[in-house]
């Protein structure tokens, strides 16, 4: 269940991150029971969330994850990039890097970017 929670925890805070086009875009690339997990109580925002450092992005996903899970979200957050650069269309993860603010791009395993 904490691998779950993780990757929730992950795509959640990048969601927020997105356009709403992108937030879509990914969304559909994802297997029916993750995209669940990924849409689970969003709101659609006028605009992206504005951290913009890779700590403020791994704060917010620690602030997500139960007080129990004992990772890193710094680390969590990079395998979940290196997962999503895996299985994801290229294309797809490339404009999703693209837009991120540069020093948010390095979370990324470097082939994906």
């Amino acid at each position: 269940m904490q691998p779950l929670m993780a990757l929730r925890a992950v795509l959640h805070v990048l969601r927020d991150r997105l356009t709403a086009e992108q937030a879509v875009h990914l969304g559909a690339q994802l297997p029916l029971l993750i995209r669940g997990l990924y849409y689970e109580g969003w709101r659609l925002a006028e605009k992206p969330a504005g951290e913009r450092r890779p700590d403020e992005f791994a704060a917010l996903v620690a602030a997500q994850m139960p007080p129990q899970f004992t990772r890193d979200a710094l680390r969590v957050t990079k395998a979940v990039f290196n997962l999503l650069a895996k299985e994801l269309d290229r294309g797809e993860v490339a404009k999703i890097i693209a837009t991120l603010p540069i020093p948010l791009r390095s979370l990324w395993p470097t082939k994906a970017a």
